[in-house]
């Protein structure tokens, strides 16, 4: 299975932020869209990425407030990254060995969507119970040996 499968199923509703918002306006974005990320943009290129995570950092940093603080300030500069072919499996990996709950998917330098730890999750529990259903289809239409030999 690929990112591509993955996305295909999700979605391509993207969020998106730029640097230079306040960390408020973002953090406000993320609890009325039930989100845990905002893809980072500036002149149509990925330069960053806000998830919960930093964002808990920016505001223990500023004495447990938001204050002034703008996006850039926050967000993670470097965001591990993945495209449509990735598979399922080096996703898992990566996500599990950079502590990354969400992952941009990128087509060159076009962002394709996020995909998060809980997509991938669904992906593979989702993958089981579909091939553990055509087991059971399997064994229960076993042909019956011929007693006659």
């Amino acid at each position: 299975m690929k990112v591509s499968d993955i996305l295909r199923v999700k979605g391509n509703t993207l969020y998106t932020v730029t640097a230079d918002e306040p960390l408020a306006h973002a953090v406000t974005t993320m609890a009325e869209k039930d989100i845990g990320s905002l893809v980072v943009m500036e002149h149509g290129d990925l330069v960053g990425m806000l998830t919960f995570r930093e964002v808990i950092v920016a505001i223990v940093a500023n004495g447990g407030q938001v204050g002034g603080t703008q996006v850039r300030k926050a967000m993670d500069d470097a965001p591990v990254t993945c495209t449509l072919e990735t598979e399922l499996d080096e996703i898992r990996r990566i996500m599990l060995e950079r502590h990354a709950r969400y992952m941009p998917v990128m087509d060159k330098r076009m962002l394709m969507g996020v995909i998060s730890f809980y997509d991938v999750a669904k992906a593979v529990v989702d993958s089981q119970n579909f091939e553990n259903k055509m087991l059971k289809a399997y064994i229960r239409d076993w042909p019956a040996e011929d007693e006659q030999k």
